[in-house]
């Protein structure tokens, strides 16, 4: 298909931009609500391409939107590119070896997430703008996916209103329609507040803070026996209360990551640890208070998006990878574990094979592994009818934030996956526009879930994002 097609030919007309903007991203690897060159990069791009730009959306300073077209439905595309820590490499290479000790790196895609989608957008700009046809593509840069849930404080403070339909994307080892389920998550850190005192000489006027999250750990071991299936706890220590064994803690702070797949559940579980939590403090004397970091919920699966997408992805064909491309992936793939290598084809209920490069389209629903986590792009799919496509930029088998992803993240077979993707969510967003039937029985498919289920964000309503100062 491509090349015979406008929109793909205006994908290609933006394509070395956009490349660029995704190795400039890559190299400048930002955490969660820090992404300020980041955001710069990509508000610079939208002014160069001719986009209406909103910057500091609904008051984040690394969320910028950018607009074109008259009239007609409105479709989002949504991009990403918070990096992760730890996660410094040096690209191309298939051995360990930090930019930066200690650094960070973009582990997860992102850099490629965010420049597809705008790539994306350019395209459609294009061809509203040659066809006449009314309407009008939106480009969301959005912060902070890891850990931060600003897409959902974004839908909370109306960031997403007047959108008809949206559309994202994900690096993925394989290319397909991504599957619907995702568990809906609360982060919340638990602060202990007791006494300190001379641990020899006078413990007993002590209460140990450090003590409370020791026994609340052991509360919440006990209760995962009594989770609904599919819950998950996770956490970390943020404060442990000091470094001096002979001082009773007084103070010290815990972080939960409280999971389950439907949000009510979720909720639910999270009275449940903040009740241990409050039996750990009273066992121990201390006091303690909660607070929400962030909370997303889980998917809202639009199957007519889904479908959609699906014969998209069919009509394009997999991504046209190289014997270059190949060879790399093989060498990445010589530091992975057995386990790495089956996981993928096992989550999509295929037998392992030796392809080093995923240059096919996966069956839509295969079935498989369910391997669930948590993305904010899911309180999205509750405010407009949505749907996400995972295609290949990496070798088959390589684990989500890993060194041997962030040093794929500026190779050759990244840049064809991510113009892959954009070819796809741009084809997708095209055929919105022209058939009026298939956005209305999306929006119909929408409406009738929320009927049932209606939205309430996990957010608490006076909690702010947890934003960062600007460098200096």
């Amino acid at each position: 298909m491509r090349n015979t097609h406008p929109v793909l030919e205006a994908i290609d007309r933006h394509r070395k931009d956009l490349t660029a903007l995704a190795d400039r991203v890559w190299d400048t690897p930002e955490l969660l609500y820090g992404e300020f060159a980041s955001c710069a990069t990509h508000t610079e791009m939208l002014r160069a391409k001719g986009f209406r730009v909103t910057e500091n959306v609904t008051g984040i300073p690394t969320a910028v939107m950018g607009e074109a077209g008259d009239g007609g439905p409105v479709i989002a595309i949504l991009g990403e590119y918070d990096a992760l820590p730890g996660l410094s490499q040096v690209a191309g290479i298939a051995e360990p070896k930090p930019v930066v000790e200690g650094g960070n790196g973009h582990g997860c895609g992102h850099n490629l997430l965010g420049a597809a989608s705008l790539l994306a957008a350019c395209a459609l700009k294009d061809w509203l703008a040659a066809t006449g046809t009314p309407g009008r593509v939106r480009y969301y840069g959005c912060p902070a996916e890891e850990g931060g849930a600003a897409k959902a404080f974004m839908v909370r403070d109306g960031a997403f209103a007047g959108v008809d339909a949206a559309i994202t994307w994900h690096p993925d080892g394989m290319t397909r329609v991504d599957d619907p389920e995702s568990l809906a998550n609360t982060r919340m850190d638990f602060l202990f507040t007791g006494r300190a005192s001379h641990a020899a000489a006078t413990p007993h006027l002590g209460r140990s803070a450090l003590d409370a999250v020791e026994l609340m750990s052991v509360g919440v071991n006990y209760l995962r026996e009594h989770m609904v299936n599919g819950a998950r706890i996770h956490y970390a220590y943020m404060d442990a209360g000091g470094s001096a064994p002979n001082v009773v803690q007084a103070r010290a702070r815990v972080r939960y990551s409280i999971r389950a797949l439907e949000l009510s559940d979720m909720l639910a579980l999270v009275e449940r640890v903040k009740d241990v939590a409050r039996g750990a403090a009273l066992m121990t004397g201390t006091a303690v208070d909660f607070q929400v970091i962030s909370a997303v919920s889980n998917n809202l699966v639009n199957e007519v998006m889904d479908r959609a997408m699906q014969q998209v992805l069919e009509d394009l064909g997999g991504v046209p990878f190289d014997a270059a491309d190949r060879a790399y992936a093989e060498a990445i793939r010589a530091t992975l574990s057995p386990t790495d290598l089956e996981a993928p084809w096992r989550a999509v209920a295929q037998e392992p094979a030796a392809a080093p490069l995923c240059d096919w389209i996966v069956p839509l629903r295969p079935g498989g592994d369910k391997m669930i986590g948590s993305t904010d792009v899911s309180d999205v799919t509750w405010a407009v009818p949505t749907t996400e496509v995972l295609v290949a930029c990496h070798a088959i088998g390589t684990p989500g934030h890993s060194w041997q992803l962030t040093a794929q993240g500026k190779s050759a077979a990244a840049h064809k996956g991510m113009t892959h993707a954009a070819s796809a969510m741009a084809l997708l967003a095209e055929r919105l526009w022209t058939d009026t039937e298939l956005l209305a029985a999306a929006q119909a498919e929408h409406a009738r879930r929320l009927a049932r289920t209606p939205y309430s964000s996990p957010l608490p309503a006076d909690l702010a994002p947890p934003l960062v100062p600007r460098p200096v």
